[in-house]
């Protein structure tokens, strides 16, 4: 089914999402019908906004997000499983840019579940032209023509993704989302100074994991070379979902620890 979009109002050319990317995204999760971990995506948008200084106007309650998904996608639109990209612009309208008003639009992509990893390993490669920032604004998801130039790169070169890098030539992310990395009992994930993204949905999981022993969660300074030394690898976009990485450049990598830890924390919602 094609993707399902909506919006606060007309769009038009005279928005500043459109004119200078000046927008933030963040992404809500349906599951049977229903929205969950969306008081851990609420609280993160609030706090997106807050970071590149947008008015956030008092009708932006948790209450008025549930019910705005409720009554346009789950009851509207008959949507049981699926990911929220939502993006929220700031218009032009203001004394200043901090006192604009600020309006939304969002895509619904309809998905089997989005707590399942998707069946096909990805294959991926690191990408040296370029590198991510790691300061405040690395880790929101922002205009970043980085994730572009990635996506493309990746597209020319028959893969699914690249691995970006910080400055300093360390693992920060792929361009869809956060990397973690199994070894032995250890699950290894680049710190948000590196570079990587805040992911309410990817700290679900890490959090399920730490509670009930299933790995030891280390936040690491990660350079490159050592992706090569894991034994699996998990990507997980708040924009696509869970998917397990098979193949960066010679080396191979299996998937059946993760998807076990995987299948044990969908149990739990």
């Amino acid at each position: 089914m094609e993707n399902q979009y909506f919006t606060s109002g007309e769009l038009n050319v005279q928005n500043r999402a459109f004119l200078l990317g000046d927008a933030v995204k963040v992404s809500f999760f349906i599951r049977e019908a229903k929205l969950i971990m969306d008081e851990e995506c609420y609280f993160f948008l609030m706090a997106s906004m807050r970071k590149i200084r947008m008015n956030i106007p008092l009708t932006y309650t948790l209450e008025f997000f549930q019910s705005l998904f409720q009554k346009d996608i789950i009851d509207g639109k008959g949507i049981k499983n699926g990911i929220i990209n939502f993006q929220v612009y700031r218009n032009s309208d203001g004394i200043t840019l901090s006192k604009s008003s600020v309006s939304y639009f969002y895509e619904v992509v309809e998905i089997e579940d989005v707590l399942e990893t998707h069946q096909r390993p990805l294959e991926l490669d690191l990408i040296k032209e370029i590198n991510v920032n790691n300061n405040l604004l690395s880790n929101i998801r922002v205009h970043c023509p980085e994730n572009i130039y990635g996506a493309i790169y990746a597209q020319e070169n028959d893969l699914d993704d690249v691995i970006l890098l910080n400055p300093n030539k360390r693992i920060a992310r792929a361009t869809s989302g956060n990397l973690l990395f199994l070894e032995g009992e250890v699950i290894k994930v680049p710190k948000q100074t590196e570079g990587a993204y805040i992911s309410p949905f990817m700290e679900n999981f890490v959090t399920f994991l730490h509670k009930n022993k299933l790995a030891d969660i280390q936040e690491h300074e990660i350079i490159a070379f050592e992706s090569q030394k894991a034994e699996e690898i998990l990507l997980i976009s708040e924009e696509k979902g869970i998917f397990s990485v098979g193949k960066i450049r010679n080396k191979t990598f299996g998937n059946s620890r993760f998807l076990e830890m995987v299948k044990k924390w969908k149990k739990s919602f």
